[in-house]
């Protein structure tokens, strides 16, 4: 079984990786390279202030608190790719992993795993990992200040935690309170909140912020629905078993 489910992971995880590096360098990494832009001063979006320099505006916001600083940006392509394929593949295949124990638990329980219902645990996390955290905190391109790092981090994880929890009940609770408790859990977070800084502000026009966010969670419905097809696939063949 360990052997089985360590396989079908690393396939998996490699296929969605692959899949993911390549809609993120198509999608996402131009509207990076573009707000950095801004974030630089390079570009702007806004009329300074007649006694601020155009450039000055990343500076001010980047003074709003610790976490409003400018990102590190790799200005050498190759690397960047190789870095950004990196964390694609390892990110991916965590996942995999995390999908195939799960595919094993739900096997112990009398649930079949085809890859058709592979989509829909996909899916599941999809909505899970991108979906219930962008109702809060939506993807972020350079530039925007945002809250601490600790708290923004403590509520996406609680989130996703929350949030697959009450699929989870919603899809295989048998008594009829369950999917209800599993309402109430993916409701919660939203309910509570999430961190936020004080003023809403930044140098990238809101324009490319949301073309980055709505790009992002584009990216994550195309590759996670993949990822658990290609999971419950390698999860069927008797090759891996």
């Amino acid at each position: 079984m360990l052997k089985k489910l360590l396989t079908s992971a690393l396939f998996a995880g490699v296929a969605a990786g692959v899949l993911a590096a390549v809609l993120h360098f198509a999608l996402l990494v131009p509207i990076i390279i573009e707000a950095e832009r801004y974030e630089t001063g390079a570009l702007t979006h806004f009329t300074a202030a007649p006694d601020q320099a155009p450039g000055d505006a990343t500076s001010a916001a980047a003074d709003e608190g610790p976490d409003t600083s400018l990102w590190h940006r790799d200005t050498n392509p190759l690397h960047r790719g190789i870095m950004t394929f990196g964390a694609e593949m390892v990110n991916y295949t965590g996942l995999a992993l995390l999908m195939a124990a799960l595919f094993a638990v739900a096997e112990k329980y009398g649930h079949r795993i085809t890859a058709r219902q592979g989509i829909l645990w996909g899916l599941a996390g999809f909505l899970a990992f991108h979906v219930a955290p962008a109702a809060g905190l939506p993807p972020e391109t350079p530039g925007i200040p945002a809250a601490p790092l600790g708290a923004r981090q403590m509520w996406w994880v609680a989130t996703v935690l929350s949030s697959g929890v009450g699929i989870a009940l919603i899809a295989f609770g048998r008594a009829l309170l369950l999917p209800a408790v599993g309402v109430v859990l993916i409701l919660l977070p939203q309910l509570v909140g999430a961190p936020h800084p004080a003023e809403l502000a930044g140098v990238v026009p809101p324009s490319v912020e949301g073309l980055f966010a709505g790009r992002s969670i584009a990216v994550a419905a195309v590759t996670w629905p993949f990822l658990g097809f290609i999971s419950a696939w390698f999860w069927q063949r008797k090759v891996v078993a």
